[in-house]
């Protein structure tokens, strides 16, 4: 993948939750026309995106408008969809942060994560999820980082 400015770590949270802010940004990025579409065009809404607004029971294109249509914090907008979907409580937060961050440990996603990792020629590093593997594969390092850490 390439690597693009401004897209933060899924493990990056806002609020109490993982990804949320790498959803905002590749909305933003997308309208601005700095998301490589063909690399990132089809998962738009998709996949962690659509993992994510299922968790907080929103729709993607509403979010997407609410995103695109005015100047609201990353928090803000948090707010704008608990309210939209429900608050989640803590002890909802913290199973689904991690479910995230060990998406493809030992799970459906490990032949995929595999195939992933041999495709983009990350062989020998260590990943060990789809969050490292986005991360390295976007020339961030999650594991020196300890980015779990701060996601978790």
């Amino acid at each position: 993948m390439s690597i693009v400015s401004g897209l933060r770590s899924p493990y990056a949270k806002v609020g109490r939750i993982v990804y949320f802010g790498r959803m905002l940004d590749k909305i933003r990025l997308h309208a601005a026309g700095k998301l490589p579409v063909d690399e990132y065009g089809a998962s738009l809404g998709k996949g962690f995106d659509g993992l994510c607004c299922g968790f907080l029971r929103v729709d993607y294109g509403e979010l997407k408008s609410r995103v695109l249509g005015g100047t609201e914090s990353d928090e803000a907008l948090l707010a704008w969809a608990e309210e939209r979907g429900g608050r989640r409580p803590d002890l909802d937060c913290g199973p689904w942060n991690a479910f995230m961050m060990k998406r493809g440990f030992r799970d459906e996603v490990s032949a995929r994560l595999a195939t992933r990792i041999q495709e983009s020629g990350l062989e020998g590093k260590p990943i060990m999820t789809m969050f490292d593997y986005i991360d390295f594969d976007e020339g961030r390092d999650p594991v020196s980082a300890k980015a779990w850490e701060g996601g978790a």
